[in-house]
């Protein structure tokens, strides 16, 4: 279900420069980065990449979605971590993106881990915001 615009608490906002060989730089500053497509796409892989940059967003935010499920479950996930793979590939209507989040939560039996991973997945904005639109597995 989408917000409205009088329901935004935040709006972070970010302007690119020459597109996927350039720069991207947020408002405030604290962001600004060289991208550049990675060598495998044929760049010189010198500077970051936008799948790099949303990995980082995706994996910040299912830890952040994790936590809240963690105390609702009143689980223990101290030492945890999530990663986000971000793959990108041709389809037939030219790129696609493919994610895959895995999690470390040594403080918690597998059946517990899968079950919080899979109710995270339900409340995370970007895994609302891809859900439909990329494929998206849980390791």
């Amino acid at each position: 279900m989408s917000i409205q615009q009088t329901d935004v608490l935040y709006t972070a906002v970010a302007t690119a420069e020459n597109g996927r060989d350039g720069r991207v730089a947020t408002d405030d500053g604290r962001l600004d980065v060289v991208v550049n497509p990675p060598k495998e796409m044929g760049g010189s892989g010198s500077g970051t990449n936008p799948e790099q940059l949303f990995a980082a967003g995706y994996s910040a935010c299912f830890q952040g979605a994790l936590g809240v499920v963690a105390r609702q479950e009143k689980a223990d996930i101290s030492g945890s971590t999530v990663t986000a793979k971000v793959g990108i590939g041709r389809n037939t209507d030219g790129f696609g993106l493919i994610v895959e989040i895995a999690a470390t939560l040594p403080n918690l039996d597998a059946a517990t881990a899968r079950a919080l991973l899979e109710k995270a997945h339900q409340v995370c904005p970007y895994s609302k915001a891809t859900r439909g639109n990329i494929s998206v597995t849980l390791a």
